[in-house]
């Protein structure tokens, strides 16, 4: 007999709408939302009037495993993505080795099928020499093809631009891009580093606004000549916005966008307290930016928020800047940092709910989830908005055990996290072991 674990008086938050109610799990799937639900053998959770959101869905993670796990692995950082409401994360192919064949793909399927808390999938990784490996792959339980547009490790770059042309005009699912012009940023380091006592305050501008643009907007020019399925990764820059419609429903668009956290978070002036901690790319940029991109999100011009959450070990970030690498790690609070935002964009828990969950579900075309509804799988948050949370280090669960937002107070606290029907976290403590399964998507 399956379990049943029935939540009480929950405020419900869902497809644009908040409503008081009840919810009944069963096994791992929703079996019914109602008011006042009664279910004799139920385990029963009183939700004291909190929120109740669908689980968070991010669809750009580096959890360095294979091959990096001194920095981080599945195992450490599902734990603290569901500790921050996320239940499904989609992992980039830039470990060691580069995830550019198919076996390398299944790999990390196995590495996550027996350690992973949360829900998985993990992208095809693109090379100038791998199109037969990528066009060979079931699309239907891998979440797109990933193609880097700028540096990356390894031989991850893509820049022939015959290969690009081919992927782009062939290629029937998502593709998703890091659009950074790598021979923008090459001039840039090069002039600069003949210069002397240069810290992270220079990195948006070796990484500058002119590399993103130019490489997103090649990317959007391709992808509208073939119709490809674009989905063009942390935007960083106001001039990259005006390359995003509007205009037409999200299950509508062929080209869509995603915003990061940091980037919503955080602006260059930060550079003089966090440094190397901020240092990522794209690079954050200025207030304007900032400003920009939030403006963005609210329109519709932008479709998703992620985390492109990438840790490093602090001794790696206290290098000089040239040497030390790109990347921070953000899952365990990605929500709240959103909540903490929502004041000054005037945000509402619904939109949050909207671009974390609903649209990263739709974007990708996840089978049954992102949404609370009947049938769906239970991926949920217990929320509470109004906590005033400040962030200790001894509280993170990352393996690098350092965060950029050490010491600041978030509002809004993960009470519970439930994933496939069990919950992973409660109260401050995790409280099950991998339960994560392997996301499916309708195409």
């Amino acid at each position: 007999m399956k379990r049943r674990i029935l939540l009480k008086e929950a405020k419900i938050v869902n497809e644009n709408k908040v409503f008081e109610g009840d919810l009944l799990i069963c096994g791992d799937r929703i079996e019914k939302i109602d008011q006042n639900i009664h279910y004799d053998s139920a385990e029963l959770i009183d939700c004291k009037g909190n929120f109740l959101l669908p689980g968070c869905i991010d669809d750009q993670v580096h959890f360095r495993e294979p091959g990096l796990t001194h920095k981080a692995n599945i195992w450490s950082e599902s734990r603290a993505a569901v500790a921050g409401g996320i239940t499904s994360f989609m992992e980039m192919p830039n470990t060691k080795p580069a995830t550019l064949t198919h076996k390398l793909l299944e790999d990390k399927y196995e590495i996550a099928k027996n350690s992973s808390m949360a829900n998985y999938s993990f992208f095809m990784g693109t090379s100038n020499d791998n199109y037969d490996e990528i066009m060979s792959v079931n699309y239907k339980d891998v979440c797109g093809l990933k193609i880097f547009m700028g540096s990356s490790t390894g031989n991850l770059l893509v820049d022939d631009e015959n290969t690009l042309t081919k992927i782009f005009k062939n290629f029937p699912f998502l593709i998703a891009t890091h659009c950074e012009d790598e021979k923008t940023i090459i001039q840039n380091t090069e002039y600069y580093k003949s210069q002397t006592n240069l810290n992270a305050e220079i990195h948006p501008i070796v990484r500058s606004r002119e590399a993103c643009y130019i490489s997103s907007s090649f990317a959007t020019e391709l992808a509208k000549k073939f119709n490809t399925r674009l989905h063009i990764l942390h935007i960083s820059t106001a001039e990259e916005v005006a390359l995003f419609s509007n205009d037409i429903p999200l299950s509508q668009k062929r080209i869509t966008a995603e915003a990061c956290v940091h980037h919503l978070f955080f602006e260059d002036s930060y550079y003089k307290n966090l440094g190397n901690k901020i240092k990522c790319n794209p690079a954050i940029k200025s207030e304007n930016d900032k400003k920009q991109i939030a403006l963005a999100l609210s329109k519709g011009t932008i479709d998703v928020v992620a985390t492109d959450h990438a840790p490093h070990t602090i001794d790696e970030k206290n290098l000089d800047y040239w040497n030390a690498p790109s990347g921070l790690p953000l899952v365990q609070h990605s929500l709240q940092m959103m909540n903490t935002l929502a004041n000054e964009n005037s945000w509402n828990l619904e939109f949050i709910v909207e671009k974390m969950c609903h649209n990263p579900a739709l974007c990708f075309q996840i089978t049954d989830r992102g949404f609370i509804r009947e049938g769906y799988f239970a991926d949920l948050i217990l929320f509470d908005n109004q906590y005033q949370d400040k962030v200790k280090k001894e509280e993170l669960l990352y393996k690098c055990q350092w965060s950029p937002l050490e010491g600041i107070t978030l509002t809004g606290k993960v009470m519970k996290t439930f994933v496939n029907g069990t919950c992973v976290y409660s109260d401050g403590k995790i409280c099950n072991s991998n339960v994560g399964k392997r996301l499916q998507f309708n195409r």
